[in-house]
């Protein structure tokens, strides 16, 4: 444990550097065309065949929303506009921050990149729930529509799918 630290750390035992693990920041969004929601199905692990929207790891010297567009063009060949942040997720558990924006494609021109198998437009009740990636994309499709005055949701109203320290779980 480092002087004046709380926690065992990974630290150089000859110059003494210390080697901070920390949290992965994802980032992605709710794509929408119109009141259709753009959805990827996954080409590669964890999850390869299921859907989410496009979202991945921030890389370094990279701006939040910046890497949100990035996500959009490498995962759906999207070319996004990013209207504003919709949630945060801090998932302790996997050691991620997750910001997920609100963002539309102007045209509907899209097609899957090289981390999807299939790109598609939902409307809410085509969205394949049950083939959902990851429980980010109920959190968010949901708040999403909150958002803009549709339905009523608070995922910290809905225990079920939260810790007690009101983070998804």
């Amino acid at each position: 444990m480092p002087d004046g630290d709380d926690r065992e750390r990974h630290v150089c035992g000859d110059c003494g550097w210390i080697h901070y693990v920390n949290p992965k920041i994802v980032v992605g969004a709710v794509v929408t065309y119109g009141d259709k929601y753009l959805l990827c199905r996954r080409a590669i692990e964890p999850r390869s065949g299921y859907w989410t929207m496009p979202a991945g790891y921030l890389e370094e010297g990279e701006s939040a929303e910046a890497g949100a567009r990035r996500e959009a063009d490498e995962e759906a060949c999207a070319d996004i506009v990013i209207d504003s942040l919709l949630a945060v997720y801090s998932i302790p558990r996997i050691s991620q921050v997750q910001l997920i924006y609100r963002a539309v494609i102007e045209r509907p021109e899209f097609a899957a990149g090289p981390e999807s198998q299939e790109v598609a437009l939902f409307a809410w009740d085509e969205i394949p729930w049950d083939e959902a990636a990851f429980p980010s994309l109920h959190w968010a499709l949901n708040q999403h529509r909150a958002v803009i005055g549709v339905a009523s949701y608070s995922p910290f109203a809905n225990p079920e799918g939260w810790n007690g320290d009101r983070t998804p779980a």
